[in-house]
């Protein structure tokens, strides 16, 4: 019990500590608000916009109604071009689509001969390029189909596909962004506030009075732990709930009160991190080097942005013992399909015994490093 009251009453210390640093706190509050808000809103994987001029060769019904089809919010007005043009706006970067419809275009469509329409896409844009010139071709080819056939629709296939979306149904990137930064913000925040308080000692020079004292350095990283651990968990629910789920609109399926379990369990293994490389570094300036070599590839290589199937063989492999990775996996499992514990509990399993063994190793610096501190 006298363990356990010291570590609750530096833990008070700690939190006490964090509410003077206003950087920190300032920190804390951005990033867990306009910083998930805006990075989910910012980044558009869905058209918007895109600028678009029309190269009429024909000036016929049809043509007229491609250009008519070619609608906001995916596509800003177009503009009637000349032909020579296309060119001068593609280089400098005035249009993202050119279509350029031929002569004789609706002739020779009623006649069965299959013309060709051209676009012209500015590549630099490639996210707006890729999925601009499929629904280019779709409206397209609807608005031929219901010249030619009478409606947009051709006659059934032999063998029809129907997708089936449970999920999402607009497929609303906000909502898998939004998810992909909180999952992120976590990771990184509980890395530098647990890794800042370790640094903050040193440079205080409090870690001269906490060694004077009768305490272990169990209950001193215990204490930064259950800390700094406490100020994520709260920040995260409350970022889940206010600007997850209020402003972006997300309808998390699952339960909420699993999903802030998984997280305090996942910020066992996070704190234990920021500890080792508080150790590590003798400074901040040295902490946000390493923080950039050893943080910033696992929070990218987790699985939020791209599947970990998309990646190497062997980096799948590596990954598959980062407990980041099964973070990644339990957040999206719980909030995007509803997933209970009997789904997730294989990757909760990962991260509390790879946290743990982390914890273990980051003790076993932290004794060394006050060690030396004493010495």
């Amino acid at each position: 019990m006298h363990r356990v009251s010291n570590i609750w009453y530096l833990g008070i210390k700690e939190l006490r500590s964090l509410g003077h640093d206003a950087v920190l706190l300032g920190l804390v509050v951005f990033a867990f608000s306009y910083a998930i808000y805006s990075l989910a809103t910012g980044i558009s994987f869905e058209l918007r916009n895109a600028s678009v001029a029309i190269v009429d060769e024909d000036h016929s019904r049809l043509s007229n109604d491609i250009v008519a089809a070619l609608l906001s919010p995916q596509f800003k007005t177009p503009e009637q071009i000349a032909f020579n043009d296309i060119d001068r706006r593609l280089d400098s970067g005035r249009d993202t689509f050119i279509l350029n419809i031929p002569p004789k275009f609706q002739a020779d469509v009623s006649a069965g001969r299959s013309p060709t329409v051209q676009v012209n896409a500015d590549a630099t844009a490639i996210l707006q390029a890729g999925i601009g010139a499929g629904y280019i071709e779709q409206i397209v080819t609807d608005e031929v189909n219901k010249f030619y056939y009478g409606t947009d629709t051709q006659p059934d296939p032999p063998v029809a596909l129907r997708l089936h979306i449970t999920f999402n149904e607009n497929l609303e990137s906000s909502w898998f962004m939004g998810v992909a930064w909180l999952i992120n913000i976590v990771t990184m925040l509980a890395i530098v506030l647990s890794g800042a308080a370790v640094i903050r000692e040193r440079e205080h020079g409090t870690l001269d009075h906490l060694l004077v004292m009768p305490l272990s350095p169990f209950e001193i990283a215990m204490a930064k732990v259950w800390a700094n651990g406490l100020v994520i968990m709260i920040a995260a629910g409350l970022s889940l709930m206010i600007i997850v789920r209020g402003v972006l609109g997300l309808p998390a399926a699952g339960s909420l009160m699993l999903f802030q379990m998984s997280v305090m369990l996942y910020l066992f293994f996070a704190t234990a991190m920021g500890i080792l490389l508080g150790t590590v570094a003798r400074s901040m300036p040295q902490f946000g080097l390493l923080f950039i070599l050893v943080v910033l590839p696992m929070v990218l290589l987790s699985g939020g942005y791209t599947p970990l199937e998309s990646m190497p063989r062997l980096l799948q492999i590596v990954m598959q013992a980062v407990p980041s990775t099964h973070f990644v996996k339990i957040a999206q499992a719980i909030l995007f399909r509803g997933a209970g514990l009997d789904i997730i509990w294989p990757n909760l399993a990962v991260i509390v015994g790879v946290g743990g063994l982390l914890f273990v190793l980051a003790l076993s610096r932290f004794r060394a490093s006050i060690s030396q501190a004493a010495g």
